[in-house]
């Protein structure tokens, strides 16, 4: 527990939400278990084994301590979760979460909420993602691309299509079947005051190629479904169907971003089967993950490939 105990007492006071220790990554031995993230003016401290109360007292007062440094004038907020196999928990430890609570990223803003579910509303791995996306429409507009058309498949609470729209797109298209996890996105859209250009639908992706059609193609398409849903998607028998698409879905030059957050497959999981399944499109590079979540296995770490269609 000594490298989390490092990180928390030379942590900065946080400002955006952030990890502040990934020891899922493996480069900290006897903590591959720990995280702790910011969702400012919250930690939240995630353990997958079970974790004792003298471990948590341990790590509350480290907390206490630094925070008295960074903000002696503030309350310390933190939450405790296990996602032990078999004891799942949420636990409030000390102070409160505001209601509703909403967190930064870049200058956006999205809604998220600590207390309830292993999902807390905004994937902070996927920061570079989200910048990506930022960077790459906003280079399409002012190449002269004023219509720019984003398709946002597994769409969840819309953080993608926030970016873009923030970046000059014309229209986004956010696909999930969650109706909570659209109507968080809808609630994020208007906490940035963004009223126009987004439409969101709430339906299985694979039962409404229809309307994903009508209002295609896309200039930019992002794939980012769950690794394994039951009833859902799992990533190994149902990727393919989506890669199918792509070349149907995508403008003559446009872009398609491709993520996969699953330990058990590597890159060569998406990358052959776009060989196979889309082999017009051309793998242009790997979004690098933030250095927080640095992994001892680059192929265990969350992936996001992007592809070019033909000109």
């Amino acid at each position: 527990m000594n490298s989390l105990l490092n990180a928390i007492s030379q942590m900065r006071l946080p400002t955006d939400a952030q990890r502040v220790f990934h020891g899922r990554g493996g480069l900290y031995p006897g903590c591959e278990h720990w995280t702790l993230d910011a969702f400012p003016p919250v930690f939240v401290l995630t353990s997958f084994l079970p974790a004792t109360d003298d471990e948590l007292a341990t790590l509350g007062a480290a907390l206490a301590q630094r925070w008295q440094v960074l903000a002696p004038d503030q309350p310390l907020n933190w939450v405790f979760q296990c996602r032990a196999q078999g004891h799942v928990e949420t636990r409030l430890m000390a102070g409160s979460e505001p209601e509703p609570h909403s967190v930064t990223e870049d200058g956006a803003r999205f809604r998220v909420q600590l207390l309830k579910g292993q999902n807390h509303g905004l994937f902070l791995d996927m920061a570079e993602g989200r910048r990506w996306v930022r960077t790459h429409v906003a280079a399409g507009v002012a190449a002269g691309g004023p219509s720019f058309r984003v398709l946002n498949l597994f769409a969840y609470t819309c953080a993608f299509s926030v970016v873009a729209l923030q970046a000059g797109a014309k229209l986004v298209v956010n696909v999930d079947m969650s109706h909570g996890a659209i109507t968080v996105g809808q609630q994020n859209h208007q906490l940035n005051g963004i009223t126009t250009g987004a439409s969101f639908l709430a339906h299985d992706i694979f039962s409404t190629w229809g309307k994903i059609n009508r209002s295609g193609p896309y200039d930019l398409v992002i794939v980012d479904p769950p690794s394994y849903q039951k009833g859902s998607f799992v990533a190994t028998k149902d990727y393919a169907r989506l890669m199918r698409r792509l070349p149907d879905l995508l403008m003559p030059g446009a872009h398609a971003l491709l993520c996969l957050n699953a330990p058990e497959l590597g890159m060569a999981f998406l990358q052959d089967q776009m060989q196979e399944l889309a082999p017009n499109l051309r793998f242009v590079e790997r979004v690098a993950n933030p250095a927080v979540f640095a992994d001892v296995s680059p192929d265990r770490s969350l992936k996001v490939l992007v592809y070019q269609a033909p000109d």
